[in-house]
């Protein structure tokens, strides 16, 4: 099969969050089950191309053309990478903003970049199906169902749409539609409105054959007012097209046996290493040596709301009375920045903090950390937990997503389970939690087996792959036209 992705961001060329590990590991693990893979990316600074394709690609944006080129880049894994190249539009220090927010053409922009990605399907590389991922490619399904209708090359292709994060739809003032070149049909309560306003992954939702989440949990979590963001409607009435898969880890590059970036390497079987890479850590936030003996709390997010960082704040000074370490590296609002910075001027022996993002640091966390910490108001998927299960790192989660759907509380009698959960979005609810595994930490014997535990399971796309080609094979079967037998 021939499975095009497009999407805004992708590993190893681009990256802000979860989604650019997705795009570099699902496709990867496509490849290896036989698929050919293609993807397509902007081209932001720093990104190389190969080869030119297309030198000018005429695409229609409004009342005005744009001429991008379309590029392609290094082969990865086996994967084909293929760029829009329109440095007017993706030149730029950020993927979707800079520090004064997100930027004001960005309709525009990932508009024209939905467009190329029809183009290139036409004239470069046409797919079985097309995979596109978030509100940046949302707009490829309403594209190709509307304005490409009648295009016999691509008329019939299936989309299948993933949600990674629902929270980020794509919402843009009216007279958008005529900017972007969409007719005013579209503007109406079964398409792209939206209170008002033009809503780029409502369209995804209403018109790609088949909508998926990553995480089980979090395809069902979405059909709710708690968690729809205004959706839910939408998405309940696509409930039969609605999939939750859990993505995948890419145990190559987070592996404490083989993990270049930690002090030392480490297994299940033999754990040693485990404390050389805690006291590695300690050094790396200039903690002292005393911190060995007790229990070390790891962090590594964006400091946001929606990552629980309002429930750590109300429970910081009532974590720091219990005999215990913290670090944190991450970046977000102001005042949760201030928060860290204040508990480790308190707290010099005990609290380090960084802000800001490093790869090598975050490695040494999930390794040298007790404990890691993932309290998310919600969470469609994560990562981290799953890092964590294999570096011997017992996560702390709220039940929520893809955190509920990977960690099984920790029984300390049964010796049962990989982590601690706690399910009411309440600052006590947390800090009992933390005592939990604090308590379990105690008990050096249930701990190796919790450690042991979560080290086995295995996260990798091995699973969510073939779930994805199924997927796929729907979606295909779902533009088949039915042929009508005359009943002479």
């Amino acid at each position: 099969m021939k499975i095009l992705f497009v999407s805004s961001e992708g590993l190893p060329y681009s990256k802000t969050g979860g989604l650019a590990d997705v795009i570099e590991g699902l496709p990867k693990a496509l490849r290896e089950l036989g698929h050919d893979v293609a993807v397509l990316l902007p081209r932001y600074p720093g990104n190389k191309m190969s080869t030119t394709l297309i030198s000018s690609l005429t695409l229609p944006l409004g009342d005005r053309v744009r001429f991008p080129a379309i590029g392609e880049g290094k082969t990865e894994n086996g994967v084909r990478y293929l760029f829009l190249d329109d440095p007017e539009f993706f030149d730029r220090p950020g993927i979707y903003g800079d520090k004064a927010g997100d930027y004001p053409d960005n309709a525009e922009r990932f508009a024209e970049f939905s467009r190329a990605a029809i183009e290139v399907a036409k004239r470069v590389w046409l797919p079985d199906v097309i995979h596109c991922h978030d509100w940046q490619t949302a707009l490829v399904p309403v594209l190709l169902r509307t304005e490409y209708a009648a295009d016999a090359p691509v008329r019939s292709l299936p989309v299948v749409f993933t949600i990674h994060n629902l929270a980020y739809q794509g919402v843009f003032p009216r007279p958008t539609l005529r900017k972007i070149g969409l007719p005013d049909s579209l503007f109406t309560l079964d398409a792209l409105e939206f209170y008002g306003k033009v809503n780029f992954l409502k369209g995804g939702l209403i018109y790609a054959d088949y909508l998926t989440t990553v995480s089980r949990r979090y395809a069902k979590e979405i059909q709710t007012p708690e968690y729809g963001a205004g959706l839910e409607g939408v998405i309940q009435k696509r409930a039969d097209r609605v999939v939750g898969i859990l993505n995948g880890v890419d145990y190559t590059a987070w592996n404490p046996e083989k993990d270049t970036l930690i002090a030392e390497n480490f297994s299940a079987k033999n754990l040693d290493g485990k404390n050389a890479c805690k006291k590695d850590l300690l050094a790396s936030f200039q903690l002292p040596d005393e911190n060995l003996s007790q229990p070390l709390i790891g962090i590594v997010s964006r400091f946001v709301d929606q990552k629980g960082f309002d429930l750590i704040a109300d429970i910081a000074n009532d974590l720091l009375k219990e005999e215990v370490a913290l670090v944190a590296l991450g970046t977000g609002q102001p005042a949760y920045e201030k928060m860290f910075r204040d508990l480790a001027h308190e707290n010099p022996a005990r609290v380090g903090v960084k802000i800001g993002y490093d790869e090598a640091l975050a490695h040494k966390i999930e390794a040298g950390a007790d404990m890691f910490l993932m309290p998310s108001r919600y969470e469609p998927c994560g990562l981290n937990q799953m890092y964590s299960l294999r570096y011997g790192t017992a996560p702390i989660v709220r039940a929520t997503g893809g955190l509920d759907d990977t960690i099984q509380n920790f029984g300390p009698r049964s010796h049962q389970g990989t982590g601690f959960k706690f399910q009411e979005y309440e600052p006590e609810a947390l800090l009992t939690c933390v005592r939990a595994a604090l308590k379990a930490y105690r008990d050096t014997d249930a701990w190796r087996v919790l450690q042991h535990n979560g080290m086995a399971k295995d996260f990798s796309w091995k699973a969510s792959a073939p779930a994805y080609v199924t997927l796929y094979e729907a979606a295909k079967r779902s533009r088949i036209p039915r042929v009508v037998r005359s009943s002479k």
